[in-house]
């Protein structure tokens, strides 16, 4: 089966990483999480460890097991990237190539497919310098980016476009890339 990165970032959203790492473990995949800080305002690392049966990554300090750095190793041995939820701030740092944290310097490394999963309010999503930055992604070999959905509430309490799509649509996504 495939080794696939989680890579999951600070937003409401974070806790429906949890299901997906759960559906692609239950159909026999090797799923590793990745978390940005703010990830783990949302969602714990024991959570998304049990469910994936993987240690999660969370800093730099969780790369003092190997003389191979995490980040570097998983991007390696990845048959897909996916980022459920993309924030506004890792869809910057990636289209710009920061590496503030481990997830964005594990996508540096990596040379496969990418999928992103956007998740945010909507007037973030629809800033110019949002869009720029998934236009700037988009045309990167290998990305793709699915949403946000169109419709639905949000986090602030208005209803409209920027919601996580649906954990289904995620993992059958992810699903597609993946080598036959």
């Amino acid at each position: 089966m495939a080794t696939i990165v989680l890579g999951i970032c600070g937003s409401i959203a974070a806790y429906k990483a949890a299901t997906v790492a759960s559906r692609l473990v239950k159909l026999g995949h090797e799923v590793h999480c990745v978390c940005t800080p703010t990830a783990l305002q949302f969602v714990t690392p024991l959570t998304l460890m049990t469910l994936s049966r993987n240690p999660v990554v969370t800093t730099f300090e969780d790369e003092t097991g190997s003389w191979v750095p995490v980040h570097i190793d998983l991007a390696q041995r990845a048959d897909v990237l996916a980022v459920v939820p993309a924030t506004a701030n890792t869809l910057a740092s990636m289209a710009h190539g920061q590496c503030p944290n481990a997830l964005t310097s594990l996508y540096l490394a990596y040379r496969g497919p990418v999928l992103l999963f956007p998740a945010m309010n909507g007037m973030m999503w629809d800033h110019p310098a949002t869009q720029e930055n998934a236009r700037i992604l988009a045309a990167r070999d290998g990305h793709r980016i699915i949403g946000p959905a169109e419709d639905g509430m949000l986090a602030c309490g208005t209803s409209g476009k920027g919601r996580l799509v649906d954990e289904d649509c995620v993992v059958q996504e992810i699903l597609s890339v993946l080598p036959q």
